[in-house]
């Protein structure tokens, strides 16, 4: 199995987390995001990463989250409860698209909304959302420096414990 990564992209932190709950070795091929390879947009014509191939390619970040989690179930990352799992999808989806424009944004210096987002951001609905959210909220505290809410640092420090979370923590922290 290949992962197709960037070691600053909260994408890729993602599956790299799922990987790491999962136990499963992988090979990584990194990706410089400031010069894409050609051949990257073979593989996923977005050029945007990650990509898994696992003798087949699958782009996007909750897509493969979901790809692992039933490739490997155990253990389980998602809810149960069918319509629980179902929410737990709207709720990643949803994080993408209101957050992750305002991060990017705040990266270029541009008018945005993160922080006050972040005020909002609801956690602790599944493990799965929270390994979701979990990259780019250390990036957010980490990289942009932005000060957490109190119930989203309290709730960072717990999932931190978790050696997948930490791991990414001090991969942030060497970036």
């Amino acid at each position: 199995m290949k992962l197709y990564d960037a070691a600053r992209c909260p994408y890729c932190a993602r599956v790299r987390i799922v990987l790491a709950e999962k136990g499963v070795a992988y090979e990584p091929v990194e990706i410089d995001l400031r010069d894409r390879p050609d051949w990257i947009y073979e593989l996923n014509p977005t050029g945007r990463v990650p990509i898994l191939d696992d003798g087949f390619v699958l782009p996007e970040s909750d897509v493969i989250m979901a790809y692992l989690d039933e490739r490997d179930p155990e253990p389980a990352l998602r809810p149960a409860d069918l319509s629980h799992r179902a929410l737990t999808h709207v709720l990643v989806r949803r994080f993408d698209d209101r957050l992750g424009d305002d991060y990017y944004a705040f990266r270029r210096g541009d008018r945005n909304a993160l922080a006050e987002k972040l005020e909002h951001l609801e956690v602790g609905h599944s493990l799965f959302a929270d390994i979701a959210y979990a990259p780019w909220v250390i990036r957010v505290r980490d990289m942009l420096g932005i000060e957490l809410p109190e119930r989203l640092q309290v709730w960072l420090e717990r999932l931190q414990q978790r050696p997948s979370v930490a791991a990414e923590v001090a991969l942030v922290e060497a970036l």
